[in-house]
């Protein structure tokens, strides 16, 4: 299995949230694999991500798991909520909207999302889980 089935997810998930209007009314086009050093808030960026060979007798795919991560430094929940759930919304069973080069997107779920104080406790995080199932096209 190669990481194109990672990297090219990362890439089509990218293009598919900054199209989203929900998303982008929260984060504008802030969404980073890695954020700059004096970024602005709120923002997404991409966590973990976890390619799983799938192959079948007459095709190459992959599951990958992967998290979308929300930053917000308000003082209460609400916006890292508000940003976790409109990167559910946008991505959640919405195939088509995230195209890959020479590769089908099969199913893309969001699993789950949990929205906790950060480590300074200056603002919120959520994160965001995702299941994809792949295969070449």
């Amino acid at each position: 299995m190669s990481n194109s089935f990672a990297l090219e997810l990362q890439k089509g998930i990218r293009a598919a949230l900054v199209a989203d209007s929900g998303v982008t009314a929260l984060v504008s086009t802030r969404i980073y694999d890695e954020p700059p050093q004096n970024v602005t808030y709120p923002f997404v960026r991409f966590g973990d991500i976890q390619p799983r060979s799938m192959d079948t007798d007459g095709t190459t795919g992959a599951e990958v798991t992967f998290n979308v991560e929300a930053y917000s430094q308000t003082t209460g929940r609400v916006e890292a909520t508000q940003i976790a759930e409109a990167v559910c919304n946008a991505l959640h069973r919405s195939e088509t909207s995230v195209t890959l080069s020479g590769i089908n997107v099969i199913e893309l779920r969001c699993e789950t999302y949990v929205v906790d104080r950060d480590r300074e406790g200056r603002g919120h995080n959520g994160n965001i889980i995702f299941s994809a199932i792949l295969e070449t096209a």
